[in-house]
């Protein structure tokens, strides 16, 4: 749902979907999501928690990544940065270290620039509002309202992959190209009075299941694209470089030696994007 809606906008948007659901629909729906979720919920290791940080962890390491990959990263990350504070104090070489294995290092480096701004203007404390979390690194809409929901128990409404793929299969099991217009009513319309925090767990659950039954309705979305092939990318080489300093100091012409005389512009983008540090011919992490 647009944010900038005024109330009494935000208002109509829920009526007028919950006209087109009625009221026992949405007590359908809502009971067949929830019913799903008691018997089959997955156990996942930030589902038991409300700790702010640690939400605010996960949210950041599942944006465009696998939960398998998150679940073996998280805990351990945890492990050596267990609160905002020792992150917003580790090296970025730390952080990267541990973040090896999850990819988008920007990522990497949104999340310990955003402890760093937490430590400073919030005395370490995550803050609660939705214009708050948007203004640190690497939190947009769908992480903002994520935190809301999952930390602060908030009645937000959001939208994602899995939640997509939810109201497509029931609502537009027919129709292709839809916009995220057209099921952020329906969201807004179902969203329980008490514990969002479940029923959009219950509703990602769901979702997940659908994708493993091989359908994926998600694709007919109009927001769908296919991430393109890691293999030979850009991507794939910036992790090399960032894996080549987490280890030490590295000279250019090694990193050209290792890597290719073409990963030569690579490298200015990274130095130029903070990421990496060049002295005398020599590039290292920030310290």
């Amino acid at each position: 749902m647009d944010a900038k809606k005024s109330p009494l906008e935000r208002r109509f948007f829920i009526m007028k979907a919950k006209r087109t659901l009625t009221p026992s629909k949405i007590r359908a729906f809502q009971k067949k999501i929830l019913s799903y979720h008691r018997d089959f919920g997955r156990d996942l290791p930030w589902h038991k928690t409300r700790n702010p940080y640690r939400i605010l962890v996960s949210e950041i390491m599942l944006q465009q990544t696998q939960v398998d990959r998150v679940v073996l990263k998280y805990q351990k990350f945890l492990k050596l940065f267990p609160r905002v504070s020792v992150l917003a104090k580790a090296s970025l070489a730390e952080v990267f270290r541990a973040w090896q294995g999850l990819g988008y290092n920007r990522r990497a480096l949104y999340l310990k620039q955003a402890a760093e701004i937490i430590v400073k203007k919030y005395r370490g404390k995550i803050p609660e509002g939705e214009k708050a979390l948007k203004e640190l690194p690497g939190v947009g809409e769908y992480t903002a309202r994520a935190i809301e929901t999952f930390a602060f128990g908030k009645k937000a409404v959001f939208i994602e992959t899995n939640i997509r793929s939810v109201f497509i299969h029931f609502f537009f099991p027919k129709m292709k190209r839809i916009p995220d217009s057209k099921l952020l009513p329906l969201i807004a319309g179902t969203l329980p009075p008490k514990n969002s925090r479940r029923w959009y767990l219950a509703l990602m659950d769901y979702g997940v299941m659908l994708k493993q039954k091989g359908g994926n309705p998600s694709r007919h979305s109009l927001s769908y694209t296919k991430q393109s092939p890691f293999k030979g990318s850009r991507r794939e080489l910036r992790g090399k470089i960032i894996k080549l300093l987490t280890e030490r100091s590295r000279r250019e012409t090694f990193i050209l030696k290792m890597l290719g005389k073409d990963v030569r512009r690579v490298l200015f983008d990274l130095e130029r994007e903070g990421f990496v540090v060049k002295s005398g011919g020599i590039y290292h992490l920030p310290y």
